[in-house]
């Protein structure tokens, strides 16, 4: 079957998909958007969490014909600026994640830059302040992370928080 989806705002096809198939295999196999990561295939994970509609999923949970006609957003698209893939600037989530060291083997790091942009724009963006530890840990428990020990990723997400609310503060300003 073919299927039709908005991929970072692009709208795209994938011919030839078995019906069976997963959102994250179309994504990573048959759209070449390797940044979603397959770990445990049964949704506990996270490594493969995506944006559906503006709703975080995980991608190995919904069948790739769930996503005809709809928006999917992938860690390539947290990017920011111009530009196409690796050429456009890394965006403050991810940006965030590099400085404070959360990134160790990078199986994880996708989901949850996908995770923690979706909590910052439903607290920060959303004026509603800053996320506490708790909101953070809250908003992170379906992604598991087996090399930081989390302190770094807490770390990273308050560093995104602050710098998202500095320019909403900025913007709100000028």
């Amino acid at each position: 079957m073919r299927v039709n989806i908005n991929v970072n705002g692009e709208d795209v096809t994938a011919d030839n998909v078995w019906p069976g198939e997963s959102l994250l295999y179309v994504l990573r196999e048959r759209l070449g958007l390797p940044g979603s990561k397959n770990a445990c295939e049964q949704g506990e994970c996270g490594s493969c969490t995506v944006y559906l509609d503006d709703v975080t999923v995980c991608s190995c949970m919904v069948a790739a014909g769930q996503a005809e006609g709809r928006s999917v957003r992938t860690v390539e698209g947290l990017a920011e600026g111009p530009g196409k893939g690796g050429d456009r600037p890394l965006g403050t989530v991810q940006q965030a994640f590099v400085e404070a060291g959360a990134v160790q083997c990078g199986f994880c790091t996708p989901g949850l830059l996908v995770q923690t942009d979706d909590l910052l724009n439903r607290t920060v963006d959303a004026g509603h302040g800053t996320p506490t530890d708790s909101e953070i840990r809250e908003a992170l428990a379906g992604n598991l992370c087996r090399c930081t020990g989390y302190e770094k990723i807490l770390d990273a997400v308050h560093l995104a928080a602050s710098r998202r609310a500095d320019t909403d503060t900025a913007g709100s300003t000028a």
